[in-house]
């Protein structure tokens, strides 16, 4: 008798329950509280999130964070061990590379050099795919069939391929390796956009703006795109860490940033002659492109289970 008594519902608490239950119902969250609530419940997700603060926060202030200059060369330090190594140099925290540059440093700034590719890329993509999308999946006809079918070349091609040609073309450099990579990523946006045009013209609200009179370019930009951006935001998330990992692989290559930039793809290009002798050159800037590209993914999963009806839990 004693043990259900104690496994019971006091009347206070199930009463308490009942009034919030009673409040969301008149007074329902903001779509925005709705998406958040749903997005920490994936644990993952928030993981991610404060990650990409972080980053985003060591981006920002990469000037103040950073203890040395990121191309400054030490002459009486190279490839100082991190400090918990023997043999190390207690200003170095990470070590030095093989012409006695702060690992720690170039890191930081990195990170601020693979945000700024990562957003550029994703703008760029994300508006131009945004307005073909739009125009084929609004027009139709013939207009939709030649777009479509160049999208579809375009992802025919192994897009690392892709933005190599690309960038032999318009040579090696940080700003023509993030325009390959957008151009890469362009047929992902046109196809969603595309699609979530499709499958809103012929809902109620399009035909009734269209009975009222309304232009075609208050149709697609005004009434059907802002009910098209939940998944195109998603796509854009995960675009970044696409971006970020693209632009590592062809700075890798020698194709994208060029030393003495701290890039992370170009910090792993120039540290491979010393993978058994140095480790920490070429194991640090690798962790950095996992540990965001990671993260960044996390997120956008979170994103798609918070934006997306059919996938909230």
């Amino acid at each position: 008798m004693t043990n259900q008594n104690t496994q019971s519902t006091p009347p206070e608490t199930a009463a308490a329950e009942v009034v919030a239950v009673e409040d969301q119902k008149i007074n329902p969250p903001s779509p925005f509280m709705e998406t958040w609530n749903y997005f920490r419940k994936n644990r993952g997700a928030y993981v991610g999130l404060i990650v990409i603060c972080f980053i985003l926060f060591m981006a920002a202030f990469a000037q103040w964070i950073a203890p040395f200059d990121p191309i400054a060369q030490d002459r009486t330090a190279f490839l100082k061990p991190p400090i918990w190594m023997e043999g190390a140099d207690p200003r170095y925290i990470l070590g030095t590379d093989a012409v006695g540059r702060d690992i720690l440093s170039r890191l930081i700034h990195g990170a601020q050099l693979s945000v700024t590719i990562g957003v550029f890329v994703v703008i760029i993509s994300m508006i131009a795919g945004i307005v073909l999308g739009l125009v084929a999946g609004y027009f139709r006809g013939w207009i939709e069939v030649g777009i479509m079918r160049m999208m579809d070349t375009m992802l025919a091609l192994p897009s690392l391929i892709m933005a190599m040609a690309i960038v032999a073309i318009l040579g090696p450099g940080l700003e023509n390796a993030m325009l390959a990579i957008a151009i890469v990523q362009l047929p992902h946006y046109v196809r969603l956009s595309r699609a979530s045009v499709v499958s809103e013209l012929n809902k109620e609200y399009v035909i009734a703006s269209q009975i009222a009179g309304a232009g075609h370019i208050r149709q697609m930009f005004v009434n059907i795109l802002p009910n098209c951006m939940a998944p195109l935001i998603v796509q854009g998330t995960l675009g970044i860490s696409s971006a970020i990992l693209d632009a590592a692989a062809l700075g890798f290559l020698g194709l994208g940033a060029q030393p003495p930039l701290p890039e992370w793809g170009t910090m792993l290009a120039e540290a491979r002659e010393f993978v058994g002798s140095a480790w920490w050159v070429i194991t640090f800037p690798g962790l950095c492109i996992l540990v965001t590209v990671l993260a960044f993914n996390l997120m956008g999963d979170g994103l798609r289970d918070a934006l997306d009806p059919k996938m909230k839990r």
